[in-house]
């Protein structure tokens, strides 16, 4: 039998990050943490993300993202590299899904 936990993403409890930032915390298993945010329209995250060694993996799901000055539409995938740091913003607003590896 096939075991799956079901979650509507924007049911899930919201955490305030800052302003115009909020993230919503997914279920996961193995120490694994698996997580939406959204950035409203030019918002920026409130502090510089900071990343241990295994990095992050980030899904644009829609908007924009910005880092570094280059921009990230819609479907667009991202590894943030072992032990990085970044300071995500938006100019449309963006919703992100991401997955931090135990």
């Amino acid at each position: 039998m096939l075991d799956i936990n079901q979650t509507d993403i924007d049911s899930a409890p919201i955490v305030k990050v800052g302003p115009g930032c909020t993230r919503r915390d997914l279920p996961s298993f193995n120490g694994n943490r698996a997580w939406v945010v959204d950035i409203e329209p030019g918002c920026s995250w409130p502090y510089a993300d900071q990343h241990d060694e295994k990095g992050e993996l980030v899904l644009v799901v829609s908007g924009d993202l910005v880092e570094d000055g280059k921009t990230f539409g819609a479907g667009s995938y991202l590894l943030y590299g072992p032990n990085t740091s970044h300071t995500p913003s938006t100019k449309t607003g963006v919703r992100l899904f991401g997955l931090n590896a135990a």
